[in-house]
């Protein structure tokens, strides 16, 4: 279970239940015979629970969509730093092989300058 829960399924949660109570105080108080308070709470209950799906299924296609937009936010990303990494390789070869240039050349002016001074 999740450590820190989101306030909104916390509101959610209080909503249903305060509904479902205020509700059955509604028809549990208000004057009618026994068969009319069964078909009322049977009524009501029908009701409820039509409500709760909708909810659900409205909260299903959010945390969906939110989903999906994570995703295609993470593979934009993955895409950007996999461009930015082919790049930084790309210097560093680049910069490598500059460096094993100079170095050459400049060992070979060492080797001249060495070989013209034994003469």
């Amino acid at each position: 279970m999740e450590e820190h829960e989101k306030p909104q399924g916390h509101f959610l949660m209080g909503f249903l239940i305060g509904s479902f109570l205020g509700v059955l105080a509604g028809v549990l108080f208000a004057p009618k015979s026994g068969k009319e308070l069964r078909a009322d709470i049977k009524a009501k209950g029908s009701e409820m629970l039509k409500d709760t799906k909708e909810i659900l299924d409205d909260a299903g296609a959010k945390a969906k969509a939110i989903i999906d937009e994570a995703k295609q936010r993470a593979s934009e990303l993955k895409k950007e730093a996999d461009r930015r990494i082919a790049e930084a390789r790309q210097k560093a070869k680049e910069t490598l092989a500059r460096r094993e240039k100079k170095e050459a050349e400049t060992g070979e002016v060492r080797k001249d300058t060495t070989e013209g001074e034994a003469v």
